[in-house]
């Protein structure tokens, strides 16, 4: 894997797949066989229930992820890949996270302000916790979990990035924008 920051970055592929079993495994295993870690996976349905979405984040080489791509486009199950990262588009992306804070009562104030700032809200209280849920950008979550690590942070889950091509229009390959399968 080439390191040196020539064509190194964070690619993040949009795969259209049939929701049965095995397809996440072999999805996944494209991407090991080449070496590539999946920082973020995110896979449900779509309005149609026998097609998921998967949005996959993974850094790496931009050449050799472009072949991890042609390759995904070739699996049986797989109806559309796209890489956003290399596309010229506008994308809109948000991850989703809760955090579990041990937080004494007098504290609960604070951490709900926290909360407040980043459009964020409490989820659960209990007499020694509190679990905060926020959604947005990665930079905003790394935010929110920095102001938040003072007051003990017991557990995080996220939920990993989503993401979505503002524009309507096709893209520069015609590739087109919205799918639709017929049984």
């Amino acid at each position: 894997m080439n390191t040196n920051g020539q064509g190194f970055r964070r690619h993040i592929f949009y795969v259209l797949v049939e929701n049965r079993s095995g397809v996440l495994a072999r999805v996944a295993g494209l991407f090991s066989a080449r070496g590539f870690n999946i920082e973020s996976l995110s896979v449900a349905p779509t309005d149609n229930p026998r097609v998921s979405r998967m949005t996959i984040v993974c850094p790496g080489d931009d050449k050799i992820l472009d072949q991890v791509r042609k390759q995904l486009a070739k699996l049986i199950d797989v109806h559309e890949v796209r890489d956003f990262s290399v596309e010229d588009r506008d994308i809109v992306d948000r991850e989703l996270v809760l955090c579990k804070i041990k937080v004494e009562p007098r504290q609960r104030s604070e951490v709900a302000e926290i909360a407040n700032i980043f459009r964020a809200h409490i989820a659960d209280v209990s007499p020694e916790s509190l679990i905060v849920e926020a959604t947005g950008s990665e930079g905003k979550i790394k935010a929110l979990l920095s102001l938040l690590a003072p007051y003990h942070i017991l557990e995080v889950a996220r939920g990993g990035r989503v993401a979505m091509a503002r524009s309507l229009t096709p893209d520069p390959a015609g590739v087109r924008q919205s799918v639709s399968f017929v049984a």
